[in-house]
């Protein structure tokens, strides 16, 4: 049996715990996941409660771990299952995890230090665990490829998309201002942002709009389901990342094996998963001219677009879970 600790709030974008807690089933495991209550103090409880109810039934705790609120949740769960010797898996995400070690390394080395594996889904985090003297193991985040069907675009447009959460440090009103550059040489263009509030960045990108007149132009969906955002990832040919923190985003990933092509900020695990010029393009944090450029040079050059589409779909095959399965079933057998 697996218990599987993180964030499960209905609300929350859960796309990477449901995904492998649903495969990780299919391949014959008992998965209970937990927590889903929107209570900070209550989640935290339930998770803690989770690992005590059946600490007797488990064989492995897989432990989402992030490096803001929630690293302390990964703490005291993975105390927990020191003291009653059961074997936990802290799965690393985030970015900011690398300056999360530095800040807090006496928490960072009773976690890692005493952990079955660390798994890391990107080799910049792995290298910067490494670097700190944890053991981790590489395994992608994964998608079922076959579920992506590949949308082969001959032309460009400037149409934008942008998916994810609104939060300060994925900067998406970077995305906005990309778009009132690209006004100026291509009048029709537009820009689609899809993802839930996290921290009042929503409300300032719709003030933003407005102040830049840019209401025709923007639309904001709110959190979309997977399948919804997929279908309308076919009305957009721009995929816009303009975040300033990142790791390997599962958004950027289902991207690539949509056909989208990728232009994003290069920063933390992004160099990483995209190769410049080569299955992407990555331009310096914060810069709108560097951003508006990159965009601009895929709808001027659309045989350099396509190149990236295909080398991209390449790329993300090997992330599709009949390759990722065989390194989850390696660790949960051994």
């Amino acid at each position: 049996m697996i218990l599987y600790i993180g964030n499960n709030v209905k609300s929350s974008n859960v796309t990477v715990m449901a995904q492998l807690s649903q495969l990780l089933r299919k391949e014959g495991y008992t998965v209970t996941v937990s927590s889903s209550k929107e209570n900070q103090f209550l989640r935290l409880f339930e998770m803690l409660f989770s690992v005590l109810k059946w600490s007797k039934q488990v064989d492995y705790v897989l432990i989402d771990t992030y490096s803001t609120k929630n690293f302390y949740y990964a703490f005291l769960v993975s105390q927990l299952c020191r003291v009653l010797k059961l074997k936990y898996i802290p799965i690393l995400h985030g970015g900011k995890l690398p300056t999360r070690l530095k800040s807090s390394p006496g928490l960072a080395k009773m976690i890692f230090n005493h952990s079955y594996i660390n798994i890391a889904p990107s080799y910049y985090l792995k290298e910067a665990f490494e670097k700190e003297n944890f053991s981790v193991k590489f395994i992608p985040n994964n998608i079922e490829v076959c579920k992506y069907e590949l949308k082969k675009r001959m032309l460009f447009k400037p149409n934008l998309l942008f998916v994810r959460s609104f939060s300060k440090i994925y900067n998406p009103q970077l995305a906005i201002q990309v778009l009132q550059e690209l006004k100026k040489d291509y009048p029709t263009a537009s820009l689609c942002m899809v993802g839930p509030e996290k921290d009042g960045t929503l409300q300032e990108c719709k003030e933003l709009v407005n102040k830049l007149d840019l209401e025709d132009s923007v639309v904001f969906t709110g959190k979309l389901s997977k399948q919804a955002w997929h279908h309308l990832a076919s009305e957009y040919d721009i995929f816009i990342n303009p975040t300033d923190f990142d790791n390997t985003p599962i958004s950027v990933i289902e991207a690539m094996a949509l056909g989208l092509p990728v232009v994003s900020t290069n920063v933390g695990g992004m160099s990483y998963l995209i190769k410049n010029d080569i299955d992407g393009l990555l331009v310096e944090a914060n810069n709108v001219l560097h951003m508006t450029n990159a965009v601009k040079s895929l709808i001027e050059t659309p045989s350099k677009a396509i190149k990236i589409v295909e080398q991209a779909r390449v790329k993300v095959e090997g992330f599709d879970w009949k390759e990722v399965k065989k390194e989850w079933l390696s660790v949960l057998a051994s």
